[in-house]
C-alpha cells in the first residue's frame, strides 16, 4: 500500500517546498485578498488571467493553472465558495471536502509529487479553524488511503499560525 505524508506547518504558502500549491479561490477564479492576494502578489497576474480564462467552475471543484513566477509546477485554484446568480454562496463541510479532493486529484492528473494547501474557507469563508481542519484532513487521509496508484508523496498544510497548525495536528 503506497504511503502519503500528511503534514501541518505555519508559514507562507508561497514559500514551501512543493510542486503545487493551492489556492483559497471562488468559483469565478478572480483572486482578491487573504492567500489569493499573496499568490497573485508573489507570482504575478498571468496566473489570475489564466485562471478565469478557465472559469468558471463549479463551487467545490479545483483547476490547474502556471504557477507565474513562482517555484512552482502549477497553483491549483480549489472553489470551497463563489457565487450563483450574482450572490455569495458560502463555503460549506461539503464543498470543503469536495474542492480538497478535487485539488488532490488534479494534482495526481499532472503527475505531482507533492501540494501545500490552506485552511480553505476559514478567511471569508467564515468557517472555523476546527471544521475546517476535521473536514481537509479526513479528506487527505480518505485520499491517501484510495491512493495506491498516486503520484502524490506528501500533502502539507500550511497555517497561518500555531494555533491553527495544533488544530490541523490533532486531526492528523
Amino acid at each position: 500500500m503506497k504511503s502519503i505524508d500528511i503534514e501541518a506547518i505555519v508559514g507562507d504558502i508561497t514559500s514551501v517546498d512543493v510542486e503545487a500549491i493551492v489556492n483559497a479561490a471562488n468559483n469565478d477564479l478572480w483572486m482578491g485578498a487573504g492567500v489569493a492576494g499573496a499568490i497573485k502578489r508573489s507570482g504575478g497576474v498571468e496566473i489570475e488571467q489564466e485562471a478565469v480564462a478557465k472559469g468558471p467552475i463549479e463551487i467545490g471543484d479545483a483547476i490547474a493553472t502556471t504557477a507565474g513566477e513562482l517555484p512552482y509546477k502549477r497553483i491549483i485554484h480549489a472553489a470551497a465558495m463563489g457565487y450563483q446568480g450574482g450572490s455569495m454562496v458560502p463555503a460549506t463541510a461539503e464543498s470543503i471536502r469536495d474542492a480538497t479532493t478535487a485539488s488532490l486529484r488534479v494534482a495526481d492528473e499532472d503527475g505531482l509529487r507533492s501540494i501545500a494547501f490552506p485552511a480553505l474557507g476559514t478567511g471569508v469563508g467564515g468557517f472555523s479553524i476546527e471544521e475546517c481542519a476535521e473536514i481537509m484532513v479526513g479528506a487527505a487521509q480518505q485520499y491517501a488511503s484510495n491512493a495506491e496508484t498516486s503520484t502524490l508523496e506528501r500533502i502539507l498544510f500550511v497555517l497561518r499560525d500555531e494555533d491553527a497548525q495544533q488544530v490541523f495536528r490533532r486531526m492528523i
